[in-house]
């Protein structure tokens, strides 16, 4: 994806998210075009984005058509991204939640008996350095290992459609650090939960596995219903 591309991209997409493009509203090529100074071709690139999206749709007759609400696709990473700077944030991140503590434990348990050597290792390593900076309050290195963490626990599943879901965790666990809604220090606790999850993944304990990624979900649901 081309620079240009990418920041008409990252400036149209949340100004429809957001509601200032309305709902039913028409656009054009030369309007995208004129508006953000690029090229016919970019223009038509960064609509054929939103399509796939579920943001518009393109008719050659009608124009670019803003899409409702419900046509959007919920699981994309930029979708999800926008949504996550607007006013229902806290209330995105909830249902996001309880997606998490519907896959992830058994995802965890799949991945204590299909991870294979160097995946056992690995999630053992990321736990440990996870502790380390956690410790430290380095919140940013900490999310890093974090998303890390929890990309390698789905793949690992040996699913690929819980695999699948590894670019929306992401912003997940992004999108609570980016807007403030982590402790200014991770918790000790959810660090050894982390801790537990990696040993037992190690260790080939499918429920043991389950058992710590349900407590770790259920923290994070728990912990966003008292934000405001």
């Amino acid at each position: 994806m081309s620079t240009a591309h990418s920041t008409v991209l990252a400036e149209v997409g949340p100004r429809i998210v957001r509601g200032d493009l309305a709902e039913g509203s028409v656009i054009t090529l030369e309007w995208l075009g004129e508006a953000y100074g690029v090229s016919r071709t970019v223009a038509r690139e960064v609509v054929q984005v939103l399509v796939s999206m579920g943001l518009v749709e393109s008719r050659r007759r009608t124009g670019i058509r803003i899409l409702s609400r419900d046509a959007w696709d919920d699981y994309d990473p930029a979708v999800i991204r926008w949504r996550l700077e607007g006013e229902d944030r806290v209330l995105l991140l909830h249902q996001l939640g309880e997606l998490r503590a519907a896959i992830e434990p058994a995802s965890a348990a799949l991945a204590a008996t299909h991870a294979d050597d160097g995946q056992r290792t690995e999630i053992v390593r990321i736990a440990e350095e996870m502790e380390v900076s956690g410790a430290a309050g380095d919140l940013r290195t900490f999310l890093e290992q974090d998303v890390a963490f929890h990309r390698l626990l789905l793949r690992a599943s040996g699913n690929m459609m819980f695999s699948g879901l590894s670019d929306v965790v992401e912003e997940v666990l992004r999108g609570r650090t980016d807007h403030d809604l982590m402790p200014p220090e991770p918790k000790q606790e959810a660090r050894r939960l982390h801790q537990v999850v990696a040993e037992a993944v190690a260790g080939g304990e499918a429920e043991v596995a389950r058992f710590a990624m349900t407590a770790i979900c259920a923290e994070v649901v728990s912990d966003l219903g008292h934000a405001h």
